[in-house]
């Protein structure tokens, strides 16, 4: 079963209000939002599936003492029980916007050894002053002003620019690449994600995975619906897992990508 934020469990709802209240401390009350993007805001969250999906934003730059105490913090709230990605930015980089965005500090499970491995050793090599980028950021920006979830702080429209739609594309293309090589080792998360890819050039419509692939259901040729069905089975746990055929997995990947090249020469875009 898939939640929203007013609809999804109490546990949930605790532990993310735990996170808004350690960070505000970790920061020093320097916190300007704190917002909801992602699965949870859009209602295709699954608890035992789905990643919990933070922007947080601040007044000044993150200084490196502090993202140390946010790495251990995270380092231990996250997958207890919920994985967390979250992205920090602060003002400036909002206000100067730029393709790919910069950032102050990311978490994700991709990068708890890094980090582990950072504080044990008390090295520098992820956990330093270096301003990084990350191409993500104009999906997950673009998805929260158009469904995200404000928190606590000033309000997203107040804090968040309005991201140029060739810099979404850009942003949502570069994944739908990887998914390109990676579906038949990843066919949920790589179906729905290049389906929503799709729905989105097609249509217009910005969408959470779940409302990708019933999308899918209708407007994918109907020798792919089987393939659609068993993914959304799957996303939504109503099956803990399907067998997929390469075969199966190669025809919905080119008929998707053949249908968004076109709609990407069609509106000139490369």
């Amino acid at each position: 079963m898939s939640f929203d934020w007013q609809t999804c469990p109490i546990e949930v709802k605790n532990f993310i209000l735990g996170i808004q209240k350690e960070i505000t401390k970790i920061l020093n009350d320097d916190l300007v939002g704190f917002y909801i993007h992602g699965s949870l805001a859009m209602g295709g969250f699954n608890p035992n599936s789905s990643d919990i999906d933070v922007l947080a934003v601040t007044n000044k730059s993150i200084a490196l003492e502090t993202k140390r105490k946010l790495a251990k913090f995270f380092l231990n709230c996250s997958n207890s029980p919920y994985p967390v990605e979250i992205s920090f930015m602060n003002k400036k980089q909002l206000r100067d916007w730029q393709h790919p965005c910069p950032f102050d500090f990311h978490y994700s499970e991709f990068w708890r050894e890094r980090y582990q491995d950072d504080l044990l050793r008390r090295t520098y090599e992820f956990l330093n002053e270096d301003i990084n980028t990350d191409p993500d950021l104009a999906a997950h920006i673009t998805i929260l002003k158009n469904r995200g979830i404000c928190m606590a702080g000033k309000p997203i429209a107040e804090v968040f620019p309005l991201v140029p739609r060739s810099d979404y594309i850009s942003s949502i293309v570069g994944d739908f690449k990887d998914c390109l090589d990676s579906i038949e080792e990843d066919p949920i998360y790589c179906t729905l994600n290049m389906t929503r890819v799709f729905w989105y050039l097609k249509e217009g419509v910005i969408s959470s995975k779940e409302e990708a692939g019933r999308w899918g259901l209708s407007a994918l040729p109907k020798e792919m619906s089987i393939t659609v069905n068993k993914v959304l089975g799957c996303y939504t746990g109503q099956k803990d897992a399907y067998e997929f055929e390469n075969d199966e997995l190669v025809m919905l990947r080119n008929y998707i990508f053949n249908s968004v090249q076109n709609l990407l020469h069609q509106s000139g875009t490369k």
